[in-house]
């Protein structure tokens, strides 16, 4: 058995530009996996977890991308941990986008790893992808460390970023270092538990020197570690005591106390540096594989029973069942890459496992550990591994099992509805098939981009997260496949739902000669509410109180999808319907006439009826807009930003002097604001946009949209 305790899985999630590829880049050169460091942006070759040739272009991640590497730890002794000691670490690292139209990029990768670190920039500290990825860390209860990055810019405040850190996000954020000199004078930091300085020298910062606190530092280093201590303390009975006493506290004691605060999720330690000026990595790492956990010590995952519907508590270890779960595909060209994590048992290449969704026998022919986009084939994996195995068919969020007769699934990936869709045309039949593939492809991959086709019009239609999202598709369509393809303008995906219950009573009875179909559905039907759902992504509840059989069990399924049927289309401009709950409690049947088909029409009827008697509305997506501009440019931010239909939420002023004004705006009104604001604030401003809720309409925009659509629709007859 592998040594576990010397594995750590974690991830690297931040805000847009916070410096998350430029800290893995660092990462990967000092722990020896690449020999030469590049630049996100322009020049050479483009950051190694950046492989996509539109990644390189636009400076942005818009996949995840994974790698392992060996960190061997700082100076002659290694690193030493809690966990058994050694020189090597083994570091799963996955990088992850920071643009919010790729969230479910980050989902699937917090959902599969056993810790994180949360990356911020340290002149803007906590912004609202942070909030985003911080609420995502907390669904899957994955343990952080906080790293400020870019303590080398005008404006840069550690102490800001820690204040934003407990103001935010109510995290109990405690410094573990301090930093030598401010912005163009960041020169290093001090450790508050060894209470040394640290230099990083070199061309690329690769000789990390140890030197005495500065005389001039040396009351706020101590100022600092009492402070630091004091927080941690109450995580070790013993060193609260010896404080308390005035005794001296030991180094261990304090990354023992440490690392209980990082576990239990009630700490997060905060490390300085800046990625792109080599200074503060290597400690970082280090912090990694001191206070996250393995797989032996992170909480245990748990899978479902199939037929018992317990939970099952996963254990790591090679001698149980295999539980491994996908959670992460790509279509190649030499069949598809399934990224998987190994939660239990071994995969061995070679070997046949099960597929508890499908229920599908599949062989395991190539299994691959990877390197961004290279990867290096191997013949077994075990607990805490994350690989890939190629040619395997699945599904983002199927377990698989080494047993057939094992029913267990682990639970799914949290995945946000889309919000924006838009019309693509192929030219001719030809680009038509490369436009079907791609599509297709893309669809498999990313559960948050949808492609169905409008039944009126007869186009096809694409929907996602926002326009930069869409327009990577598309711009992908034509890179990798070659199709060439017309796009119509932005739309977005409005809603409908129920403001009120209403009763039904409906009776589908139908006698033409030989068999009939009869069936009564009888019920009510009332908004769904989210005290009432019993996931996070719930739409639609159905709940069986039929009694004494006045409908036969084997019929209540088709009821179920009948009433299901009606979500797609609503009353009022046949756009989804959301958030209603429905209660069947009565009902008839007939011993010859009632089947399947008859109950669905009956449920589909009667849903249709009590929705119109429901008090239906529209809703539209509202967007979490943030903005920052010169302070001379907020007037004319905040009024553009009132004028379409924006709330403002607050504005906050940073240490540049600039203003970052926070508001929430409908997304219909958000279509080409960037040039809008570029023009306003002669470029000066920039904003990033994140889906925040679905909410009523005005009702002078209800009508304007329900007239559209029904104008549309008429057009395409």
């Amino acid at each position: 058995m592998k040594d576990l305790p010397k594995i750590r899985n974690i991830g690297i999630s931040a805000h847009i530009d916070s410096g998350k590829t430029t800290l893995s880049e660092r990462i990967l050169f000092y722990c020896d996996k690449i020999h030469k460091i590049e630049d996100v942006r322009g020049g050479g070759d483009g950051a190694t977890m950046d492989h996509m040739a539109l990644e390189k272009e636009k400076g942005i991640t818009i996949t995840s991308a994974a790698t392992t590497v060996t960190w061997r730890g700082l100076g002659q002794n290694g690193i030493t941990h809690s966990e058994g000691g050694g020189k090597e670490i083994t570091i799963n690292l996955i990088d992850t986008p920071g643009h919010v139209d790729f969230t479910v990029e980050v989902e699937r990768s917090l959902r599969v790893l056993d810790g994180a670190i949360l990356v911020l920039c340290s002149v803007a500290g906590v912004q609202s992808q942070s909030i985003t990825v911080d609420r995502q860390m907390k669904r899957y209860r994955v343990p952080r460390l906080a790293f400020l990055n870019k303590m080398d810019r005008m404006g840069a405040n550690a102490h800001n970023g820690v204040k934003s850190l407990r103001e935010k996000l109510n995290h109990n954020a405690v410094l573990m270092q301090l930093p030598i000199g401010a912005e163009d004078q960041f020169q290093g930091v001090i450790d508050l538990i060894s209470m040394k300085a640290y230099y990083f020298d070199g061309d690329n910062g690769e000789n990390v020197r140890e030197e005495e606190i500065p005389s001039e530092m040396q009351d706020q280093a101590q100022s600092a570690r009492d402070e630091m201590l004091d927080a941690i303390s109450v995580f070790d009975d013993q060193m609260m005591e010896d404080i308390l006493e005035g005794k001296e506290v030991g180094e261990e004691s304090i990354h023992n106390a440490v690392r209980k605060g990082v576990l239990s999720l009630e700490l997060t330690p905060v490390f300085l540096g800046s990625a792109f000026k080599n200074k503060g990595v290597q400690l970082l790492v280090n912090a990694v594989a001191r206070y996250l956990p393995s797989p032996l010590t992170c909480e245990k995952p748990q899978a479902n029973d199939k037929e018992t519907g317990d939970k099952v508590v996963l254990e790591p270890v090679d001698n149980k069942p295999l539980v491994a779960m996908a959670f992460k595909i790509t279509d190649e060209q030499f069949g598809q890459l399934t990224y998987t994590r190994i939660y239990q048992g071994q995969l061995t290449k070679g070997n046949f496992i099960y597929n508890t969704r499908t229920g599908k026998k599949v062989r395991v022919g190539r299994m691959v550990r990877m390197h961004s986009n290279d990867r290096e084939n191997i013949d077994q994996a075990g607990p805490g591994d994350i690989i890939a195995m190629i040619g395997v068919d699945c599904a983002s969020g199927d377990t698989f099992v080494g047993q057939e007769d094992l029913k267990l699934f682990c639970e799914g990936i949290f995945v946000p509805v889309p919000v924006i869709e838009l019309s693509v045309r192929a030219k001719d039949k030809d680009n038509q098939a490369k436009m079907s593939k791609g599509l297709q492809r893309f669809m498999k991959e990313d559960p948050t981009f949808h492609v169905f086709t409008d039944e009126e019009s007869g186009e096809t239609r694409i929907a996602g997260m926002g326009e930069l999202h869409l327009e990577i598709y598309v711009e992908r369509l034509k890179r990798e496949y070659k199709a060439d393809v017309e796009v119509g303008a932005p739309q977005v995906n409005y809603r409908e739902t129920i403001r009120a219950a209403s009763n039904f009573d409906y009776t589908h009875k139908k006698q033409t000669g030989g068999a009939g179909q009869f069936g009564q559905v009888v019920g009510e039907i009332k908004p769904l509410t989210e005290e009432n759902r019993e996931r996070e992504d719930q739409l639609f509840r159905f709940h069986n109180q039929i009694k004494g059989g006045s409908i036969p069990t084997e019929f209540i399924g088709a009821c179920e999808k009948g009433f299901q049927d009606v979500m797609d289309k609503g009353p009022l401009a046949a756009f989804p319907l959301i958030n209603v709950e429905v209660f069947l409690k009565d009902g008839k049947h007939h011993d010859v006439d009632s089947s399947d088909m008859a109950f669905r029409i009956a449920s589909r009827q009667a849903m249709r009826q009590a929705v119109k008697n429901a008090n239906p509305v529209l809703l539209e997506p509202i967007m979490k807009v943030e903005v920052e501009t010169p302070n001379e440019y907020q007037g004319f931010v905040i009024g553009d930003l009132s004028s379409r239909r924006g709330i403002i939420e607050g504005s906050e002023t940073n240490d540049n002097g600039d203003a970052i004004i926070n508001a929430l705006v409908p997304l219909s009104e958000m279509f080409g604001y960037s040039t809008s604001l570029r023009s306003g604030t002669a470029g000066k401003a920039g904003f990033t946009m994140e889906f925040s809720r679905y909410s009523e309409c005005p009702s002078n925009i209800q009508e304007k949209v329900i007239t559209e659509r029904k104008e549309k629709l008429a057009s395409d007859d």
